[in-house]
């Protein structure tokens, strides 16, 4: 039956029925997310979500435990057996949904960073020197005193960090990044007092600058499955219902921490280790030297899942007489507003990059033929839509683009394979200007 549901939401899914077939399958294809049913007592599948947590090559796969009784104590040992959530018998379709794509977009950034950390070694970059982690700050947001009291009282005995009690109204307020949090444990467990005003703080949180990178745990209803997937949808890193107890919090509450540590961690050690040599100065975008070992590794992962990449090659159309007219200041500010419409309308998994001049290059992991060509066109109209602003007493610029695109295709194994796509790209790019300029052109075998 979950099968059948997984289908219908679009996934591509396999099914088995014991351990050993589990284990064969997760080796052979390497699954974004597994779905464990703990209901069948025949078989202990409490071991197999441990054994998945202890291997190296499965450790980082999000696992859905399904199946378990209604209890904080059923959930607590599927928890401490190495499943990301639980959710009891019978399963509510919108909030299995919603869990399944939070966990996806966990595990998308975790492997962007990841890759990026890689990257930043293979440019020859010491990782960041271990050190120690201090009392992680935690902020309770609620309503209703009494039960932020409890809250905190159930915390501060399972953990060693700063806990404060905010009113939600004053979450937003401080802009101190020194005294930014690690966690917010938000209590909505009486969503009638407040609940749409808490659904758009979870959403505030995740879109401000000081406060998008904290985690969320969210106190929810226990019997409102529908109010825990909104949350979860809004941006919530996890919801526990109200009538657990405080083991199950205090798990939950570490492990966000612990994310959000590892997270710190290696986007510590991109922003260190790399930006002096591998970003552009004026753009803030990775440069040409980061590219290469960067895009080897899109087109490994490429060939590895069977996945297309998409490669752009983007040109400001007449950049020269923008600077001849208007003085390089002029030219400049054209550059940095490019850069910044590219990186701000696409995905954290895409790779931005000045090569130098007018070219700028984008990199489109798991991007089809047809998603390329929309994202190709979507990004002219952000450039066509909105003239250029060249600085105080110069007249708003109207500017355009010319973009070349390739998709990979099959990748193989070759060595060459990612220039040869970087070569067609650019062939395409010729074509577009060629042709007249702004416009989008795809490369032959792409088209």
């Amino acid at each position: 039956m979950l099968k059948v549901k997984m289908l219908a939401a679009q996934f591509a899914v396999d099914a088995c029925a014991s351990k050993a077939e589990a284990i064969q399958m997760i080796e052979r294809n390497r699954p974004d997310l597994i779905l464990l049913n703990l209901s069948d007592a025949a078989h202990d599948q409490h071991s197999l979500c441990r054994d998945l947590r202890r291997s190296t090559v499965t450790k980082s796969i999000a696992i859905i435990a399904v199946g378990v009784a209604d209890t904080s104590r059923a959930r607590f040992a599927a928890l401490d057996a190495g499943a990301d959530d639980v959710l009891p018998h019978p399963v509510n379709d919108a909030l299995l949904l919603a869990r399944i794509r939070s966990l996806l977009r966990v595990r998308s950034t975790s492997q962007e960073l990841m890759l990026r950390e890689t990257t930043s070694r293979a440019l020859g970059f010491e990782e960041n020197k271990a050190v120690f982690d201090g009392a992680a700050r935690l902020a309770i947001l609620s309503y209703d005193a009494a039960a932020a009291s409890l809250l905190k009282s159930s915390l501060s005995a399972g953990l060693r960090n700063t806990i404060q009690v905010l009113h939600p109204n004053d979450a937003l307020l401080g802009d101190d990044s020194s005294a930014a949090h690690d966690l917010f444990v938000i209590n909505a467990a009486s969503v009638g007092d407040g609940g749409s005003q808490l659904f758009g703080l979870v959403s505030d949180l995740r879109a401000r600058n000081q406060t998008r990178l904290a985690m969320q745990l969210v106190v929810v209803p226990p019997d409102a499955p529908e109010v825990a997937a909104m949350f979860l949808d809004l941006g919530a890193d996890d919801v526990v219902p109200a009538t657990s107890g405080a083991d199950e919090i205090i798990m939950r509450a570490t492990r966000l921490i612990a994310r959000k540590r590892q997270h710190d961690k290696l986007r510590d050690t991109v922003r260190n280790g790399l930006n002096a040599a591998v970003t552009d100065p004026l753009t803030g975008l990775f440069n040409r030297r980061y590219v290469e070992p960067h895009l080897a590794r899109l087109a490994d992962q490429s060939r590895k899942s069977g996945r297309e990449l998409a490669v752009m090659m983007i040109d400001i159309d007449h950049f020269k007489s923008v600077n001849d007219t208007h003085g390089h200041a002029a030219g400049d500010k054209v550059l940095v507003e490019l850069a910044n419409r590219l990186r701000e309308n696409l995905r954290a998994i895409d790779l931005v990059a000045r090569m130098g001049g007018e070219e700028f290059l984008v990199a489109m992991p798991g991007t089809s033929v047809s998603d390329a060509r929309m994202a190709a066109a979507r990004l002219c109209e952000l450039v066509n839509a909105t003239p250029f602003n060249l600085g105080e007493g110069l007249p708003m610029l109207k500017v355009t683009v010319s973009v070349g695109v390739a998709v990979s295709g099959q990748m193989n194994g070759e060595c060459n394979a990612i220039t040869k796509i970087c070569d067609r790209a650019d062939k395409a790019l010729y074509a577009a200007k060629s042709a007249g300029r702004d416009r989008v052109a795809f490369s032959k075998s792409a088209a």
